[in-house]
């Protein structure tokens, strides 16, 4: 009986409508391209209600009093119904979605965009969402499977793929359709649908046909086709009972087959011939309603011969059993009766166990019957593992009625393990995707490149953030290039090979000094350039033959190398080439990635061979490429940026995680570059969306970098994030005065202090926390002058043990000083085949005597300041003494506001009378220190380096002790030079002499005791301190920059050389002249402002003379000295 068609009736303006009925059928729901939903009670209903949605409404879903709509706000919302209340947002995308369907239970919602994604949602938690990767161009339509296991889509890629829900892979795909870059340009929508009930079949719309696609297998069964079809179909739509299917073509025909029998029943014309793009079976009756791309709505009515609704199917079930499923279920064990697929609740089904397309229980009881047949269960098993298995087979083939078990089931499939993942598609760092008409063809740190492909145009704007570097520039896009990148030397793009032209890499060298500063390069047959990137004088090139081109910025071409595999991307910076690839196939949603690092200079090689790149799991690569300062960086897909650390053996290191500073589940930041000084990395906020739109022009954002250290909210935590992200990000430093570049020395050590004070406040930290041996770790990283401060901390703390193994520690590294130091001289006396006389093997100079060690370490310390010794008891005091790292001051010249004498078994109070020679590196500004002897008396002595000669190397801890008016002789070799006249010392020495002598004898009564013989314990002068006297002038000269120290160290170098005779003749020079001088010291007595004078006057005539006296040794035992300190007033 022919159906019959009302006449149609306007519903919306001009564009793309969409049609649904209600869960009863009572009305028919419209949107279209107004932006209005509209629903109508039935087709003559001149006052339907209306509901705006947005600008444009693209497609409309309505299940369980929920309307769902994909508006042109980029969002899925959703509406309760009838009211037309809004009820929130779903999901959102970049771009708009272009269709949304309702699962068959109404939870989930399925949307598919233009942005390439596929999103499932759940409708009572959107929170709970799932998104699907895998097309290259805007998705068309979805469907759900009735049983909610798989997603079917298909997208203007060309490509229908069926995803699995749960996992989110794709289980197959085809390549079925035409490509085109957006909806508008597609010939067919290709609104596609499973089969009602038991979703065995998949039919989709292709060409002139309809194909229908088994499940499990996914094999082709057959084709729905008829004559009067002329156009290509754009949508097919199922009947509720799963046993009729109508399709719609572009051209107005609306065909009707019964798909048991592959019969054409109906067949009707629109009566304009407008296309159709909408089509939706009434729930109970044999209606259809449809609609065009002009916003008209029709309804058809009586559709083949059976009159009977599916309320009646649903009363004598069992008689009309095979309308419901095709011929082949008859081979089904049991024929008992189903629930009808109109309402296909699981609490009905729960009645009709025998069905398994809806029950996967069924699958027990068909097993059940199935164990006396052990091969067929055999072979199930089998087909169901090399995914062949069919939900029915031939009439004749009993076991292939037997169907796929769900998972649930007890059947266990030979195979259970993870799903190949599909293999990323390669793509240009900071680029947005090519479908788009209006895109960033590359966003980098020198500057931007649009690509405008619309009607009116087809062109490329080249922007420099930099306008001294070159201008803006517009160029024409004949050849329809695709990527691009750009440098301070060059705009390099690239084209895919079409079937009249090849793959082409186009260069505009607009930094060349000639006047052709264009060239272009042909790819060879059949291969395609993929990716691409400019460097320093380079270009480069990857292609689909698994190649990689390289070519000079001026066109010639240079080496080429084959990839492991398929390139997802690359990018250059300088002299170095990163190229990222697959190196494999990834399983359970993870990416199988490999990277190389080469470097192009003079010297070629090879830095990271196809290592394995770390990804977070289930991500995908988003951006690579390097920091400002040439460092390898890339950013995942859950938007980890990692970082080569090159001092850890070239290992990826993660320096920020962006999703942190989101403020939305679905908002992301696109990065366009990274600075390592300052820390920076600079990005664009997209709200809602993976990618930026070119217009309005995006604002850069810039994120602040945070090492993944555990517990960063403790003082500890956050001061080791900070220690080891300053050590990171100044990797580079090294990596570039290696390759030869200039380097600020500034920042440098600018970093090395702010390095050094957080060590120092960990010590701290650690001593307060009494973690002694987290005190020795901590040491062994900072350098040697600030573990003599860290010493002088832990004295101060009463750690003896603690001062004791920092000593030895101290010890290690100044003789590791020395010997580095030594063995970098003698390289670069070889290189420059300079030797002097003293240049001595390696070997021999790792033999340094102990005693030289000790007595080198000793000098050293008495380089320290005055002011060090107060070192803070608890972490606290940092926060009320000058920074001693602050910019200006270095390790040597730090002050306090608590001097303090320093008395340790090697060190004394330097003498502030004494002048020196060698005025070229003052350690500490005099003012400061004649400040501070002011404050003590002068009659103090300090410990004998000659009474402690037995004892080993340890610093002891700093308690005030006597000291003599001379300097002790382990300020020998420290220079001063004071900035007032000593009589001015004088006088303010002497106004508190008497009170200081008072304080002193209070506090230790041992101390005038010792002051009476001290003199009697002063250690001669050594044969090596005469001969540095008069050598200290050659050694300057041949080495003009040394310091104190240096000089020291290379005296002893230099002395070490000598032969012993010569040695010995020092030694005994020294012994006599001691004994002059001891005879002479017993006779002085305080010298006079004007004795004082001459005595200055004398020792500057003198040849780089800095004599000084020998420390008086302290009676005192330890326990007193520590017991003067504790109680010492301040």
């Amino acid at each position: 009986m022919p159906s019959a068609q009302k006449p149609m009736r306007y519903g919306h303006t001009e564009g793309h409508t969409d049609v649904c009925f209600d869960d009863t059928g009572s009305c028919i729901v419209t949107c279209g391209s107004d932006g209005d939903v509209r629903i109508w009670e039935n087709l003559d209903d001149d006052d339907p209600k209306s509901i705006n949605v947005g600008e444009k409404a693209y497609s409309c879903a309505l299940k369980n009093g929920r309307l769902i709509t994909a508006a042109s706000n980029n969002t899925v919302q959703i509406h309760t119904f009838p009211e037309g209340a809004p009820d929130g947002i779903l999901t959102r995308f970049t771009m708009n979605a272009n269709h949304v369907v309702f699962n068959s239970d109404g939870t989930k919602i399925a949307a598919g965009s233009s942005d390439f994604m596929v999103k499932v949602v759940e409708v009572t938690d959107s929170s709970k969402q799932k998104t699907f990767r895998g097309h290259d161009a805007p998705v068309l339509s979805l469907s759900f499977d009735p049983r909610d296991v798989y997603l079917a889509s298909a997208s203007c890629d060309g490509t229908v793929r069926v995803w699995k829900i749960e996992d989110q892979t794709c289980v197959t795909n085809w390549l079925l359709l035409q490509k085109c870059n957006d909806v508008i340009n597609a010939k067919s929508i290709c609104r596609l649908g499973w089969q009602p009930g038991s979703g065995k079949l998949l039919a989709i719309p292709v060409d002139k046909v309809v194909k229908l696609y088994r499940r499990e297998t996914w094999d082709n069964k057959f084709d729905l086709s008829d004559t009067s079809i002329t156009q290509p179909l754009n949508v097919v739509a199922w009947s509720p009972c799963g046993q009729y299917l109508v399709a719609g073509s572009v051209d107005g025909s609306i065909v009707v087959w019964k798909v048991e029998t592959q019969e054409c029943i109906e067949r009707t014309k629109h009566e304009k011939n407008y296309s159709i793009c909408g089509l939706a079976w009434h729930p109970k009756y044999r209606q259809i309603a449809y609609t065009d791309t002009e916003g008209n709505l029709g309804l058809l009515e009586d559709i083949g011969d059976a009159k009977k609704t599916n309320d009646k199917v649903a009363s004598t079930a069992a008689k009309d059993y095979n309308d419901l499923f095709d011929g082949d279920d008859d081979d089904y064990l049991n024929g008992d009766a189903i629930e009808p697929p109109s309402s296909p609740t699981p609490g009905a089904n729960e009645d009709h166990g025998d069905d398994d397309d809806l029950m996967p229980t069924a699958s027990h009881q068909r097993r059940a019957i199935l164990d006396d047949d052990d091969n067929s269960l055999d072979i199930g098993m089998i087909k169901a593992n090399s995914n062949l298995l069919a939900k029915d087979d031939d009439d004749d083939d009993q076991t292939g009625g037997f169907p796929a078990l769900p998972a649930s089931s007890t059947q266990q499939h030979f195979y259970d393990g993870p799903l190949p993942t599909p293999r990323q598609k390669p793509f240009q760092s900071g680029s947005t995707p090519a479908h788009l008409m209006h895109r960033f063809m590359v966003w980098n740190s020198v500057g931007i490149i649009r690509c405008y492909n619309d009607e009116q145009d087809n062109a490329i704007d080249i922007e420099f953030h930099d306008t001294s570097v070159h201008h803006a520039t517009h160029l024409p896009n004949s050849l329809n290039h695709t990527m691009a990148d750009l440098s301070t030397e060059a705009i390099l793009l690239a084209c895919e090979s079409t079937e009249e032209l090849a793959s082409k890499l186009h260069c505009i060298h607009f930094s060349s000094w000639d006047t052709n500063k264009e060239w272009t390069v042909d790819m060879p047959k059949d291969e395609d350039i993929e990716a691409i990137c400019l460097g320093q004088g380079w270009a480069a090139c990857a292609t689909s033959a698994l190649l990689v081109r390289l070519f000079t910025v001026g066109g010639v071409q240079k080496e080429i190398f084959s990839l492991p595999g398929p390139v997802v991307a690359m990018a250059g910076h300088g002299e170095q080439l990163m190229v990222i690839y697959h190196r494999g196939t990834g399983f359970d949603g993870d990416q199988c990635l490999g990277v190389q690092l080469i470097e192009l200079g003079k010297k070629k090689k090879q830095v990271l061979h196809g290592d394995p790149l770390s990804l977070t799991k289930k991500s995908y690569l988003t951006w690579v490429g390097f920091s400002a300062e040439g460092t390898p960086c890339y950013v995942d897909s859950e938007g980890i940026v990692r970082m080569l650390n090159r001092r850890l053996g070239d290992t990826w290191i993660p320096v920020c995680n962006t999703k942190e500073h989101c403020k939305g589940k679905s908002d992301h930041y696109w990065v366009v570059g990274i600075h390592e000084n300052p820390q920076q990395l600079r990005c664009i906020p997209c709200k809602g969306a993976r990618f930026p739109p070119t217009l309005p022009r995006p604002a850069v954002a810039i994120l602040p970098f945070t090492l993944p250290y555990c517990q960063v909210t403790t003082e500890k935590g956050q001061m080791e994030e900070q220690y080891w992200r300053s050590i990171v990000f100044h990797n580079y430093v090294d990596y570039l005065s290696k390759n030869g570049y200039e380097v600020d020395e500034n920042a440098t050590s600018q970093s090395v202090k702010e390095q050094q004070e957080l060590l120092m406040k960990l010590f701290a930290l650690s001593c307060k926390l009494e973690r002694e041996f987290r005190c020795v770790e901590l040491a062994d990283l900072m350098t040697q002058n600030v573990v003599n401060l860290a010493i002088k901390y832990a004295s101060r703390s009463r750690r003896l043990n603690l001062a004791q193994r920092l000593s030895e520690m101290a010890v290690e590294k100044a003789s590791e000083l020395a010997t580095a130091l030594e063995e970098e001289e003698e390289e670069e006396d070889f290189r420059n085949h300079r030797n002097a006389g003293y240049s001595n093997s390696a070997a021999e100079r790792r033999r340094l005597p102990v005693r030289n060690v000790q007595q080198d370490e000793e000098m050293e310390d008495a380089e320290e300041t005055d002011e060090y010794e107060e070192a803070e008891e608890t972490p606290e005091v940092h926060k009320q003494r000058p920074n001693p790292f602050s910019k200006g001051v270095t390790s040597a010249e730090v002050t306090t506001s608590k001097p303090a004498v320093i008395a340790s078994s090697s060190q004394g109070r330097v003498n502030p009378f004494k002048v020196s020679s060698n005025k070229k590196d003052p350690m500490v500004p005099s003012a400061s220190i004649l400040d501070n002897m002011s404050k003590y008396s002068k009659k103090t002595s300090s410990s004998s380096r000659a009474a402690n000669k037995q004892s080993p190397p340890v610093i002891k801890p700093l308690i005030p002790k006597p000291k003599s008016k001379q300097a002790s002789a382990a300020s020998f070799f420290q220079t001063r030079t004071p900035n007032s006249s000593e009589k001015t010392v004088e006088e303010r020495q002497e106004k508190t002499v008497e009170e200081r002598q008072e304080k002193a004898g209070r506090e230790s009564p041992e101390v005038k005791v010792t002051t009476q013989d001290n003199t009697e314990n002063k250690r001669p002068k050594t044969g090596f301190q005469m001969w540095l006297e008069e050598n200290r002038a050659s050694i300057l000269t041949d080495n003009p920059g040394l310091n104190e120290a240096e000089v020291i160290k290379e005296g002893m170098s230099r002395f070490r050389v000598l032969s012993s005779e010569e040695r010995m003749a020092w030694t005994e020079k020294a012994k006599g002249r001691a004994a002059n001088d001891l005879t002479e010291d017993k006779k002085r007595k305080r010298p006079t402002a004007t004795e004082d004078e001459e005595k200055k006057n004398q020792e500057q005539k003198a040849e780089d003379s800095n004599v000084s006296k020998k420390p008086k040794t302290s009676g005192q035992s330890t326990n007193a000295r520590l017991s003067a300190f504790a109680f010492k007033q301040s």
